[in-house]
């Protein structure tokens, strides 16, 4: 299922024109926002004062005629020019969704950031927490690198689904948060295998210990258990050992370990 978006013009223009992008899952209708731009101005033309109505109606013309960067600028120079008008406060989503479109994450995320500090109760809120969310999702990398947007995407879901309960948003925040928290958990088990092969089995343990205390609905618990009981018999601690044994003879910590050499 794909989510639609759509997008409001200026009373000169009649209905609405709908965006699509491949990756959002639940449909929205973007609401008005007001930002205020700051930092220096590129060396382009200067845009000259337009009407509102026109200008705006040209930012969007230039989004689904595909043109997303210089869209994003036209929305932006909607606030600049018609700080005070309602198309200023849809203005600024719009720019944050326009560089969302193009990965322009660091474009978008303060502006998301600002409109969620700015304006808590607006109907556009719950979108862009999502949204925000969304930014940092797509940034996780591999559980070989830092994994601080995973993180950011942990808190940012957790945000969506507690501020907005029984809404499409919170439903795909909950499946996107089941990936997030397993491929943390992904990330605990690499260093703890790496430690394990090592011989520094207090550093393993305490790794594996993580994913089984915090990620308990994780694929990766059975071969936490699983090491965790070889790190235990390793240092002679048989009595720790002998209790996560028991556990992976439980029905919840069944599942398939990682193939590694130790």
């Amino acid at each position: 299922m794909r989510l639609k978006i759509g997008f409001g013009r200026p009373s000169r223009a009649s209905g609405d024109r709908r965006g699509r992008k491949a990756r959002l899952l639940a449909g929205a209708v973007l609401p008005a926002v007001l930002v205020v731009l700051a930092g220096c101005k590129s060396q382009e033309p200067d845009i000259p004062d337009t009407p509102v109505e026109i200008l705006y109606n040209d930012a969007l013309d230039t989004l689904n005629a595909g043109n997303t960067k210089q869209a994003a600028k036209l929305f932006d120079e909607v606030e600049r020019q018609h700080p005070y008008s309602t198309w200023a406060t849809q203005s600024q989503l719009m720019s944050a969704y326009a560089y969302y479109l193009v990965d322009s994450y660091d474009d978008a995320i303060p502006a998301l950031e600002r409109f969620i500090d700015l304006h808590p109760g607006n109907r556009g809120a719950a979108y862009a927490y999502y949204l925000r969310a969304l930014c940092y999702y797509e940034q996780i990398a591999d559980v070989s690198r830092d994994q601080g947007n995973t993180e950011e995407a942990q808190r940012a879901l957790s945000d969506v689904i507690a501020r907005f309960p029984n809404t499409p948003y919170a439903r795909d925040a909950t499946l996107k948060l089941d990936l997030v928290r397993d491929h943390l958990a992904g990330k605990e088990m690499s260093v703890g295998r790496y430690y394990q092969q090592r011989g520094q089995y207090l550093a393993a343990i305490n790794r594996y210990k993580n994913v089984i205390d915090q990620y308990q609905t994780t694929t990766h618990v059975p071969e936490a258990l699983e090491r965790l009981t070889e790190s235990y018999v390793a240092l002679g601690v048989l009595d720790e050992a002998e209790r996560s044994a028991s556990a992976t003879t439980t029905p919840a910590a069944s599942g398939t370990r990682t193939p590694t050499t130790c």
